[in-house]
């Protein structure tokens, strides 16, 4: 099973002409993804490259002819935060915008004005998601390296989502959904939204969670897991040797405080009871020992 998307999602790709969203949205295609329009302000007519698929002047029109319910959006940074309110003002159910540098000033209203409404954000800067039982691919991770399986993954690090897949795959160990909830510091899905999702997901028997230094989220997923997860997690918290005040990677990933610490944010995941993987280069093995392989 799978959650948030499955293989009848109809997907819409806002920039779809652009560099980046016709090649992801080809490979998103290629891997079985239901795309079934475009949206580039001026293409309006157009067809996407060589497919039936139509490119719509606004997301409104695209909602309107084709049912689209999830938004993957390829738009450059400043231009982002626009994108994700015309698809909420749309209606649609699921927004994925995968740009880097998006300016918290700009997710800030953003953000006001999804709490309440009927739309999910997950990310900015995120790598958006997958479900390989489904063969539905939203977002720019590489298909190829997945597996269906029992194992879902959340992450705030688009890469190292791909190191535990590669790794959770290597031992014959599939997944049922990987989401990358991305780093920002203002961001929509959270560890503790995707945990629940895969807490009712039948089909999911253990969870990976990796986290980074910066912000509390860990320590809120960790208040989850001890109260509500009635499911293995295993989890990596990465930057423990980062300096404190020098930011790292992803615009959230910064040592403000002591709850943002690494050490911190283990210390909470521990008492909650999740096993602790030691490194990046364990995270299969961990899981592996986790569901007693």
């Amino acid at each position: 099973m799978s959650i948030l998307v499955d293989r009848n999602s109809r997907v819409l790709v806002q920039g779809i002409t652009g560099r980046e969203g016709s090649f992801h949205t080809l490979r998103c295609i290629e891997y079985g993804t239901n795309v079934v329009a475009g949206v580039t302000p001026g293409r309006g007519g157009q067809k996407f490259a060589e497919t039936d698929i139509n490119v719509y002047d606004t997301v409104a029109e695209a909602v309107r002819e084709t049912g689209a319910i999830v938004s993957l959006i390829f738009v450059p940074a400043p231009l982002a935060a626009d994108a994700i309110l015309e698809s909420a003002a749309a209606g649609v159910a699921l927004v994925v915008p995968i740009a880097e540098g998006i300016p918290p000033r700009d997710m800030v209203p953003v953000a006001r004005a999804l709490e309440g409404s009927s739309t999910r954000m997950l990310g900015p800067n995120c790598p958006g998601l997958i479900s390989p039982g489904e063969r539905c691919k939203v977002g720019i991770m590489p298909g190829a390296i997945h597996t269906p399986g029992r194992v879902g993954v959340v992450s705030r690090s688009g890469t190292l989502t791909y190191e535990a897949v590669g790794q959770l795959s290597a031992l014959g160990i599939g997944q049922s959904s990987c989401v990358g909830i991305g780093g920002d510091p203002v961001s929509g899905t959270t560890f503790v939204d995707v945990l629940r999702l895969f807490n009712e997901d039948p089909e999911t028997d253990a969870v990976v969670l990796i986290g980074e230094i910066g912000g509390t989220k860990e320590q809120e997923a960790a208040e989850y897991i001890k109260a509500e997860m009635t499911k293995p997690v295993a989890s990596l918290i990465v930057g423990q040797s980062a300096p404190p005040g020098k930011r790292m990677g992803h615009a959230g990933a910064i040592i403000t405080g002591s709850a943002a610490r690494a050490e911190n944010k283990v210390a909470a995941l521990r008492d909650a009871g999740a096993a602790i993987i030691p490194s990046p280069a364990d995270i299969g093995t961990t899981i592996q020992s986790v569901l007693g392989g």
